[in-house]
């Protein structure tokens, strides 16, 4: 059975911790936030929407940013540790949960220490000065003369006293006060502390929602349509109603579940059920990839214009212009989307690998027609979580069934196929760039043009319900309306904006609200795209300045941060002992390089990739991915690192495989061999090294290296071939085509 204990329980401070706490996410108190407050502290000012000191010599975290693999839980206690001056066992993380955490909002855009953490760093500090002001009130000697011994305040004269004695349900009630020191000398910050999460994860622990257990829990199953806006005609449930340990058939419009005893019996169920319903299809789909990437350009959009810069025109000597696409990309989560949810009396609480509590919250408030108070949201960590995956649908579906069979905890998990055709896609999309040189080499004019579908669609808007089962109720809900992520993050436009000085700009976004398959947040949203396009561009360009792409792009470049991770990198791979491109024992081989700093605002990293290509089969081989990134104040350099790391994996996988195919008939993908991922045997080796700047602020990180590791292998393969592959993912079929298409010109 599931530990419900007061970690997750919704009422645990009143209850055994002994220190009833009010918090700061009160709708009162919300009218009394300043933007000038730090990271998350601007929505969630009071320090114990945070903090709370148990009598017990135990410390309750309060963090609204999830854990999905990225390692935050253990960055998150590293932070309170070291301002508290306190050992990491005695910190005990609450799981994100509506009513209890502060409202963080999603846990996206590589933002959990850069917001959260600053949050509860500026907490800790501000606890541990009200603490030694108490201390020295009670002891009768100047905070000077106290020091702090893991939470023990001892005097110069030996008095002695402690943050457990001290501490009261009054002195944290309060708003936190930025005033208080942080800690420049660090303990626990900087250290690469063994990460939390991992231990259940390797020996088989219940590490996930996927794993949980409850007592008398039921398994249940959906069956979604054949293809999107499809309705039910009919059903047969009796082949169903009598099968072994089928419990109930719950149908609610075109919304249709089978509940059972046992995984398996539901299993089964489903199968039986899915070829007993008749559907109405919309067939609106478009026929191909292809087609709809050839339409996309006529489709009415919604026009942004912004970064222009425009300074006296130089004459021109040459002008580059390139298309570059990139597919719409499935999460592929190795651990189809898993909640649990039980109704009982007058509420509702589900299990969730949502990477947003509340917002999810406020979707699940206009479809279940409850109130906010009567629904709980407990976060979970999901196996395979960047970005919005079917974790906030399958939250709804369990809690459509679960309110179906009050009493009952409910159980349900997307099969393969469920989390293949109906998890929200990255988006497609369609990146025109124009670049122009003077009779020197210079650029002198850029023009960024961009094509796409929005890359939010997650829950929590105003208007509209953004969660699958919604649109298939009996009285279905519509979506929210498209919209973009303004800058300076951006959404489709994010680092559409180089980080390169061009006398002469523009960027224009062309937001498609028709959408045909359902999108939404997918790891680093449009950046991908974008940094794939500018930095294959920025190659281009150098090979016809004449310049080595390393120098050529110092050249553009007025951050030193920025200069500084290209020409660690570049003396990491030792960029000039090797050809950009050579042949050896009948295979190609290419090296490139790329860079961005992440939303222009976060981690700054830059990578060199070495690629094998095969002739024969077309098929290219990453054999090494270097990187280096440089995110400020690294609270734990280990986890940092493994952040890196794994964006180049994952941007491996994107680049040489990634691609959802579709036609009319619906989504052609069920299962993985219709999706093919990066497997084990052709993982490069991978080298990252950080930069760690102590007195600089903590930068995102988790999505930094996806952008510039992508481009650095497309620009890899275009000096392998001597032939530029301008659509994503670069295959064996593209690879030999360029091959063909290079051997014609010569």
């Amino acid at each position: 059975m599931m530990n419900t204990s007061p970690i997750a329980r919704r009422h645990f401070l009143k209850s055994s911790l002994g220190l009833a706490i009010g918090f700061a996410w009160a709708p009162s108190l919300l009218s009394q936030t300043t933007t000038s407050l730090p990271g998350s502290l601007s929505a969630n000012p009071k320090l114990d929407s945070w903090l709370h000191i148990q009598p017990d010599g135990k410390v309750i975290v309060l963090a609204g940013k999830v854990e999905f693999g990225q390692g935050i839980t253990t960055a998150l206690m590293q932070i309170v540790a070291d301002e508290l001056e306190i050992d990491m066992s005695r910190i005990v993380m609450i799981p994100t949960t509506t009513g209890v955490s502060p409202n963080e909002g999603v846990t996206s855009g590589s933002q959990s220490v850069e917001y959260g953490g600053i949050a509860l760093r500026y907490a800790a500090a501000d606890a541990r000065e009200l603490l030694l002001e108490r201390a020295s009130i009670k002891l009768g000697v100047a905070v000077t003369e106290l020091k702090i011994l893991d939470g023990e305040i001892v005097a110069t004269s030996g008095q002695r006293s402690s943050y457990w004695n001290l501490a009261n349900d009054e002195l944290f009630q309060r708003p936190v006060s930025t005033k208080a020191p942080l800690k420049v000398r660090h303990t626990t910050i900087g250290q690469s502390i063994e990460r939390v999460d991992i231990p259940a994860k390797v020996s088989g622990g219940s590490a996930y929602v996927q794993d949980m257990k409850m007592l008398g829990m039921l398994h249940a199953r959906v069956i979604r349509p054949p293809a999107p806006r499809a309705v039910i005609l009919s059903v047969d449930k009796g082949a169903v109603e009598n099968m072994p340990g089928v419990i109930a058939i719950i149908q609610n419009g075109s919304f249709l579940a089978v509940v059972a005893q046992r995984e398996d019996q539901a299993i089964r169920a489903r199968e039986v059920l899915k070829k007993t319903t008749t559907w109405k299809l919309a067939n609106d789909l478009p026929p191909s990839l292809s087609s709809w990437f050839r339409g996309m350009k006529q489709k009415p959009t919604v026009d942004t214009v912004m970064g222009v810069k425009q300074a006296p025109v130089k004459p021109v000597a040459k002008v580059l212009r390139s298309q570059f696409t990139k597919p719409y990309i499935a999460h592929a989560s190795i651990g189809p989307s898993c909640a649990i949810s039980l109704m009982k009396d007058d509420g509702i609480t589900v299990w969730t690998h949502s990477q947003g509590m509340y917002p999810l919250r406020a979707d699940l408030v206009k479809t279940l027609g409850l109130p906010a108070d009567k629904i709980t949201c407990i976060h979970k960590e999901g196996s395979g979580m960047y970005g919005q995956s079917g974790a906030d649908d399958v939250a709804l579906d369990a809690m459509l069934i679960a309110r179906a069979l009050p009493g009952k905890p409910i159980r349900v998990q997307w099969m393969r196929d469920d989390e293949f055709k109906w998890e929200p896609y990255g988006s497609a999309m369609i990146v025109n760039l124009e670049a122009s040189l003077d009779q020197e080499g210079n650029i002198i004019d850029w023009k960024h043009e961009l094509w796409s579908n929005t890359h939010s669609t997650r829950p929590g808007e105003q208007t509209g319900d953004n969660l699958l089962a919604s649109w298939y109720l009996e009285k279905p809900f519509k979506p929210s309306p498209v919209k973009n992520i303004p800058q300076p993050a951006g959404g489709s436009d994010r680092n559409a904006l180089p980080l390169y000085f061009f006398p002469n700009q523009k960027v224009v976004n062309h937001l498609l609200e028709d959408m045909p398959v359902r999108v939404s947040a997918l790891r680093t949203l449009g950046a991908y795209a974008n940094i794939f396009a500018i930095e294959s561009m920025m190659d281009d360009l150098s090979k016809a300045a004449k310049l080595d792409p390393v120098q050529f792009r110092l050249k553009y470049l007025q951050d030193s941060r920025a200069r500084d991770v290209i020409t660690h990198v570049a003396k990491m791979a030792a960029w000039q002992k090797t050809p950009l491109a050579y042949k050896k024992n009948g295979q190609l081989h290419g090296r490139g390089i790329a860079f961005a700093k992440y939303k222009n605002l976060s981690v700054y990293v830059a990578a060199i990739a070495d690629v094998q290509i095969d002739p024969k089969s077309g098929k290219v081989l990453v054999t090494d991915l270097y990187a280096a990134a440089d995110g400020g104040l690294a609270i734990n350099p280990d986890g940092f690192k493994n952040q890196i790391e794994g964006g180049l994996v994952q941007t491996t996988s994107w680049t040489l495989f990634e691609s959802v195919p579709f036609n009319q008939d619906g989504i052609q993908v069920s299962s993985w061999s219709e999706y093919p991922i990066l497997r084990f045997s052709d993982v490069p080796n991978i080298h990252v090294e950080i930069i760690n700047r102590g007195n600089e602020k903590s930068l995102g990180v988790g999505e930094g290296s996806q952008g510039p590791g992508g481009a650095a292998i497309a620009n890899a393969v275009a000096n392998a071939l001597g032939q530029r592959i301008f659509d994503l993912p670069l295959t064996p079929e593209r690879v030999k085509a360029a091959m063909s298409q290079n051997a014609q010109a010569a």
